[in-house]
């Protein structure tokens, strides 16, 4: 949202912005744009459903980009229900605070991670108070503010890639709003499963973030099937085509991810398998690669035009 159009709406409300919110939201970015400015590409994965396993493509995705030889950062962006330290077996670190600015740990592979779980206790979730306990919108605008903040505090460095794990949100227009405040946004990789039902809210999410002039870089599909631990034979969990779902969005699909109870297992239990060699972790190295060459190409036309 730029400077003119937040005084234009603070204007409409015939209020006058004694906090200086203006100045605060400002100064916020632009300290945003100094965390990022050593982050060559920065993408979100978003999936404006829940339970399509975003976190776990997240995570697999940003470590098979380390496995490549990059730099990564990885951001749990979800204020609410973050899991991505727990998943790396990072639960209980917290963020170094230093006159420059918070430092992420390195967690597996020498990937740096920044969370809100870093400030909670075990079982202790985010507590909203006063005027938001009235008015969902000022629950929204708080909401906003932290991830802001957030953002601004941490002090990532040089990285290759930034990945940021956005939360599924209670509709389809947060995940995008979120990452409208990542400056020089590549784009984002959408999740889903080859359900009817999460495709009708990932589709509303795409669109969306089009509106919002967020690139969608491509689709991973996830559980796509059901691998069995014993065996290794997979069968269809889903009956949807995420496929026809790409091509009706002109999107491309980058992979398709099945529903694995032995890699499943080791991230809830903070013991994440890192075997390169491991069928459904080349999946998501195959699924690396095609975004490193997507992200490439487009910042090669980009430079071009």
């Amino acid at each position: 949202m730029a400077d003119k159009d937040l005084k234009a709406i603070l204007g409409r409300l015939q209020y006058s912005d004694d906090a200086k919110v203006v100045q605060q939201i400002t100064e916020q970015m632009k300290q945003v744009q100094a965390r990022m400015a050593g982050v060559k590409h920065k993408l979100v994965v978003m999936s404006g459903k829940g339970g399509v396993g975003k976190s776990m493509t997240t995570v697999n995705l940003a470590l098979a980009l380390a496995r490549l030889g990059n730099k990564v950062g990885l951001l749990d962006v979800d204020l609410n229900g973050p899991c991505v330290p727990r998943m790396l077996g990072m639960h209980g670190q917290s963020l170094i605070m230093t006159p420059s600015g918070a430092t992420p740990p390195v967690g597996p592979l020498g990937m740096k991670v920044a969370s809100m779980d870093f400030f909670l206790g075990d079982a202790s979730p985010v507590r909203w108070k006063g005027p938001m306990d009235v008015s969902p919108v000022w629950l929204g605008l708080m909401e906003m503010n932290v991830i802001r903040e957030f953002l601004a505090d941490v002090a990532w460095g040089e990285l290759d890639y930034l990945l940021a794990d956005l939360p599924p949100g209670a509709a389809a227009d947060k995940p995008p709003v979120i990452a409208g405040f990542i400056p020089d946004l590549a784009g984002a990789i959408v999740v889903t499963t080859p359900s009817e039902v999460a495709s009708d809210v990932v589709q509303k999410s795409v669109t969306y973030a089009r509106d919002m002039g967020i690139k969608v870089l491509g689709m991973v599909e996830n559980m796509s099937v059901y691998r069995c631990p014993s065996c290794g034979v997979e069968s269809e969990l889903f009956e949807g085509d995420t496929q026809a779902l790409c091509d009706a969005l002109n999107v491309p699909l980058l992979g398709r991810i099945p529903f694995d109870r032995t890699l499943a297992k080791s991230f809830d239990k903070g013991t994440p398998l890192l075997d390169a060699t491991y069928p459904t972790i080349k999946r998501y190295q195959d699924i690396a690669e095609r975004i490193i060459q997507i992200v490439d190409y487009k910042k090669v036309l980009a430079q071009k035009l």
